[in-house]
């Protein structure tokens, strides 16, 4: 069996403010419903889902609100499936770089990092770890 990649990060990456970014302020206040992390925009997908909203935005295609709604739901979105549908467990094994705990976020920073499943096996050369206690979601 061929190992699929298993991750795509880069900790040199940082994304440029949105054009829509001033609109993301007040509608945090207004979805207090829910709160979710807004870790996985920094993702693959996230950034790509921010990159064509920004784009729609720009072009006129998209309102601002509408964009931050998408953003919102995606959010959402990504935290149900993560806890609801993800049910592999991975080990990891790294060389510790740097670690932080920060208003209840912890972030670590790998080197040379083995993640481990059941099916495969993948070394990451550099990865960063950024891990939220989820029981702060429903506070």
């Amino acid at each position: 069996i061929k190992c699929p990649k298993l991750l795509s990060l880069s900790s040199n990456k940082f994304l440029s403010p949105l054009s829509f970014s001033h609109v993301l302020q007040s509608s945090r206040k207004k979805d207090s419903k829910m709160a979710t992390f807004e870790l996985y925009r920094r993702s693959t997908i996230g950034m790509c889902l921010t990159e064509t909203l920004d784009e729609m935005v720009s072009n006129g295609i998209l309102s601002p609100e509408h964009a931050i709604q998408v953003l919102v739901q995606f959010d959402k979105s990504m935290t149900e499936a993560l806890e609801t549908q993800v049910k592999s467990k991975v080990t990891i094994k790294g060389h510790l770089h740097t670690y932080r705990f920060c208003d209840n976020v912890w972030t670590f920073i790998l080197q040379d990092a083995l993640f481990k499943s059941e099916e495969c096996q993948e070394t990451v050369n550099r990865v960063k770890i950024v891990a939220c206690d989820s029981k702060l979601l429903t506070q």
